[in-house]
């Protein structure tokens, strides 16, 4: 066999970090773990692992994402790559992030059992491992970038949903507070944004009424503003 044309330079490991966000009680949170092995066994990080020999990174990513909530149609977008020299102190790794969107009531608990994860209010994160909390701020960054032009936020929303909870979910993406009769005049404007005959009698004590999104919509109108 050929020597490769790359045997002169040194092998790394590469892995994938997944920052899986969900909504819950009108507060963002983030999916942890205790991490289950050496080296920082047993402290706060995010959900991971390694890139296969025959995978693709995002591959690897949508895997340890599966694998984790039981879910397979999962809302993914890339972060980035960090790879500072010492970021990971068990070797030399260089790591792939990725954020997810994912409807908590979805997600199996024997699932977050099984691998020792909670889902932490991201105004409260206990301290991370790594450079996991610059992770976080990333991905948090990216999607109050997109949120204001794009309606990723649905996927954090069952699938019915009251123009309050929608409301709280934009408040806590973005860290702000929004006017309330403005936020529902801009609502009302946009056609993929549908009432239904639906009312919420959980949340609600008057019954609010129950929206949902169309993607069929959305396609013939794709500016979203808030």
């Amino acid at each position: 066999m050929a020597p490769s044309y790359y045997s002169q330079y040194p092998k790394f490991h590469v892995a994938v970090d997944c920052i899986i966000f969900g909504f819950e009680q009108g507060q963002l949170k983030v999916l942890l773990q205790k991490r289950p092995f050496e080296p920082r066994q047993g402290e706060w990080s995010l959900m991971g692992g390694f890139v296969r020999r025959d995978e693709d990174v995002e591959a690897a990513a949508s895997r340890v994402l599966q694998q984790l909530t039981g879910l397979h149609d999962i809302y993914m977008k890339q972060v980035g790559a960090y790879g500072s020299v010492n970021r990971d102190s068990g070797d030399r790794v260089i790591s792939i992030a990725y954020f997810a969107l994912i409807n908590i009531e979805r997600v199996s608990a024997d699932l977050n059992h099984e691998y020792s994860a909670y889902w932490e209010d991201m105004n409260n994160l206990p301290p991370l491992l790594f450079d996991h909390k610059e992770m976080i701020q990333g991905a948090l960054k990216k999607l109050r970038s997109m949120i204001n032009r794009l309606p990723v936020g649905f996927q954090l929303l069952p699938p019915r949903f009251t123009l309050t909870q929608l409301q709280l979910l934009y408040e806590a993406i973005l860290g702000e507070k929004i006017d309330k009769r403005n936020f529902r005049k801009k609502v009302g404007e946009m056609s993929f944004i549908q009432k239904t005959d639906g009312i919420d009698k959980l949340t609600s004590k008057r019954g609010a009424a129950l929206y949902q999104f169309d993607s069929e919509s959305y396609r013939h109108e794709p500016i979203f503003r808030l």
